[in-house]
């Protein structure tokens, strides 16, 4: 899957173990929170539920792209996956636990531990 980009966030996806490997880098906000979302709803609908997202290039994300994340792993969870979400940088993951996602995301420190994960 090739990287799209869209202002200042860039998501190449790639897929190992036949699980989708999201690399998200950038700021998800009101601007690119659409596109992330266009695009993990569109791997899901695609058939691929089992999603890592890989945030360490996450410079910043406002509420709007919590709640393209929060979509994300509702569509994926009603098709019987997940988005997972690993390399979460500390500044990020401190807006997930203040908004009480961190009860809502799985979150790993490294990749292939976030894809052993749908192995358990």
């Amino acid at each position: 899957m090739p990287a799209q980009t869209v202002r200042d966030l860039s998501i190449t996806a790639t897929i190992q173990r036949g699980i989708v490997i999201a690399q998200i880098d950038g700021t998800i906000d009101s601007v690119s929170s659409d596109e992330l979302l266009l695009k993990l709803r569109t791997a899901i609908a695609n058939g691929h539920v089992r999603i890592v997202g890989d945030m360490s290039g996450v410079q910043h994300t406002s509420s709007v792209g919590l709640r393209a994340l929060l979509g994300a792993v509702k569509a994926a969870r009603r098709s019987g996956g997940d988005l997972r979400l690993a390399r979460v940088p500390p500044s990020l993951e401190k807006v997930l636990e203040m908004s009480g996602f961190t009860t809502i995301f799985r979150l790993y420190d490294d990749v292939d531990s976030a894809l052993a994960s749908y192995d358990a």
